[in-house]
């Protein structure tokens, strides 16, 4: 599975970064940074895509 964040969707509630420190972050106006292009699948991973309010996270087979 990979992992596809849309980031113009990001709406910067930093769910993902303090799910996922290790793989978000934010930049200075809050907007998710993805500091590992292709992480291992976590289930803290998924759950940062699960809690996404704006839904800017998902997997995709490949």
């Amino acid at each position: 599975m990979k992992m596809l964040v849309d980031i113009p969707k990001c709406i910067g509630s930093g769910q993902c970064a303090l799910i996922a420190p290790d793989v978000f972050d934010q930049d200075d106006n809050g907007i998710v940074v993805v500091l590992r292009e292709d992480p291992q699948d976590t289930p803290e991973l998924r759950e940062a895509a699960a809690v996404c309010p704006a839904a800017a996270i998902e997997f995709a087979a490949g």
